[in-house]
């Protein structure tokens, strides 16, 4: 098709603000999808995605769609997640665009993501289209929101359509505005062709599929291509496109999205961001996006120890399809061989696990979760650590640097004194608050990493009562008095419990971590000290108390010496037996305690 017929576009939004639903409506009424086939979260094809009604995975559809004007055009869309652990999903999907639906509720309004999202579109130099969703909602408030539009976006409200996906209200605009707005495609202008490599998936049959935008020149089975990251040439032997499943091509010219494959087994051979050209005359590459680097690490490991080599193969897939995944071996005394991983977040590292155990159905238990810290060695050397076993020693240590976020968090009014309360608590700093409308507010805070990596979000949502959003961005790093929290089973320290902290909260976390430990680990002939340590000092202990056999009972009547004296006999041997015995923790009470 001609370039001036086609237009790509992407969809961004707040989490839950109905972006998934409003490209069903747009699927529907281009005819892309029949009556017959049509069904709800239709571009949402994992099922974690339908379950928890978050989109994960950036999914690119082509659609045909004739205009007032008579022409047929054809829009290619890409449905991008809301929820900021994917917002490197989102950047991906941006660059293979130009032009975005910025989807606001009139429900809600603006939210936290809705800002950070829009700021990535602008970045990338995108036609912004600001549509308002949900305005059948009886507490839709569409005056209020088209303010929000105008004082915290800089968006002119004439600009705005109103919508609602649900009800089909609205949409036939949508098209006509993105026709109308949307800018056709550019050429490059270089040689030969250019293709940017913006997501891949692993297929049993038909090996690495790659998703594909091509900049110039054009795309068909039997090209001789060069992938500019690895070198490697390879031929084409098909291009297709999504409708959304995929569906095979005769040729993918300029301007145009859609998939290939090749044979290229390997997914290390894939890499994301990548410049795909031809390979007798090679264009320059194409501006990739950013390198990006997992914030949040977590040690998977096979709960059976013959499936490392399975878990491996399924980590290399799962990496060709999130790239921002990334996996490292490591062994543990306490778990045996396994992977060091890192996320984006904690959700992120939440999927992986689910996906992990439905989609490859591995049996696997994960290590409590941390960030990387700078650590200043004494002879001043810096040192990255994300695994509290690589922690060196107290006395070469000069200091210890950890991660800062700065966090937006959006709140009603009513619960200001909460929120700044919850900052507080996780040791955070509010930089300063934003009036956004007579009923809410946007604070800005500096907060470590590690503090709101387990319960942060949940608490904002709770305290809040469903109405808080955040978004955070990365913020350099910041002098701490971090320790390294030592578990001690029978006087043995046990690596998979290990884990940095503050001082300040060292010896809660100690007590917490103990008493759960006390529970299910099982008892044994001898008393058993479970303690939490700082170095050499104690700072947390629980005791689980012996198995007694009740030595006394061949005893009836008699002096009493013949009791004290059988009592005293199984005291020694209890103490002899501690000497020499160990404590076999059982893979079950790991796999308790790390799920607390």
């Amino acid at each position: 098709m001609e370039t001036k017929f086609i237009r790509n576009f992407s969809i961004i939004a707040h989490i839950d603000h109905g972006k998934t639903t409003l490209s069903d409506r747009l699927l529907h009424l281009t005819g892309t999808i029949s009556d017959r086939d049509m069904q709800a979260q239709l571009l949402d094809s994992m099922d974690l995605e339908k379950e928890r009604g978050i989109t994960i995975k950036a999914h690119p559809v082509t659609m045909y769609y004739t205009a007032k004007d008579g022409n047929r055009y054809e829009l290619n869309l890409i449905d991008t997640p809301g929820h900021v652990d994917f917002s490197y999903e989102v950047s991906r999907s941006l660059s293979a665009c130009e032009g975005a639906l910025l989807i606001i509720d009139a429900a809600q309004g603006v939210e936290a993501q809705t800002v950070a999202n829009l700021h990535l579109a602008m970045k990338q130099e995108l036609t912004i289209i600001p549509v308002l969703n949900k305005i059948d909602l009886p507490h839709a408030n569409v005056e209020e929101v088209l303010t929000q539009l105008e004082d915290i976006l800089a968006i002119p409200r004439e600009e705005a359509i109103p919508a609602s996906a649900k009800n089909g209200i609205g949409i036939e605009e949508i098209l006509e505005a993105i026709v109308q707005r949307v800018p056709p495609p550019k050429p490059t202008g270089a040689a030969s062709t250019q293709a940017l490599l913006f997501d891949s998936y692993y297929d049993t049959y038909r090996g690495v599929v790659t998703h594909v935008r091509v900049f110039n020149g054009a795309l068909k089975a039997g090209n001789q291509v060069k992938l500019l990251h690895s070198s490697k040439n390879v031929e084409i032997k098909e291009v297709g496109s999504f409708n959304p499943k995929p569906y095979k091509r005769d040729e993918l010219t300029a301007g145009e999205t859609g998939y290939f494959t090749a044979n290229i087994k390997s997914p290390l051979d894939i890499k994301i961001g990548d410049t795909m050209t031809d390979s007798k005359n090679p264009s320059p590459p194409l501006p990739g996006f950013q390198e990006i680097h997992p914030m949040v690490y977590s040690g998977i490991y096979p709960i059976n120890t013959a499936d490392y080599e399975h878990l491996k193969a399924n980590l290399a897939k799962l990496q060709l399809n999130d790239s921002a995944f990334a996996y490292q071996q490591e062994t543990s005394v306490a778990l045996g061989f396994g992977f060091r991983c890192g996320f984006l977040g904690l959700l992120h590292l939440e999927i992986i696990q689910e996906r992990l155990r439905r989609e490859f159905e591995m049996d696997i238990i994960a290590t409590y979760p941390s960030v990387v810290y700078k650590v200043t060695l004494t002879d001043g050397s810096v040192k990255e650590v994300d695994n509290p076993a690589h922690l060196p020693p107290v006395n070469h240590i000069e200091v210890i640097e950890e991660p800062m976020v700065k966090s937006f968090i959006i709140c009603p009014n009513g619960y200001i004194g909460d929120m700044m309360a919850l900052v507080s608590e996780k040791r955070g700093l509010l930089v300063h608050t934003e009036t956004l409308d007579g009923a809410r507010v946007m604070l800005t805070c500096r907060i470590p990493l590690g503090e709101i990596l387990i319960d942060f979000h949940d608490r904002i949502k709770s305290l809040t009562r469903g109405y808080g959003s955040m978004d955070y961005e990365h913020d350099g790093y910041e002098p701490a008095d971090m320790v390294k929290l030592d578990m001690l089973v029978n006087a043995e320290s046990v690596d998979a419990f290990s884990c940095i902290v503050h001082r300040t909260k060292a010896e809660y976390r100690g007590r917490a971590l103990a008493a759960k430990l006390s529970e299910v680990i099982p008892r044994q002939q001898f008393q058993v000290a479970i303690q939490a340590a700082i170095g050499g000092k104690i700072v947390a202990r629980e005791t689980v108390r012996a198995l007694r056999k009740d030595v006394t009972a061949k005893c009836y009547g008699g002096d009493i010496t013949r009791k004290r004296k059988l009592l005293e006999k199984q005291k020694e041997g209890k103490k002899r037996m501690k000497s020499v015995g160990s404590v076999n923790i059982p893979q079950e009470a790991f796999v308790q305690v790390l799920k607390s």
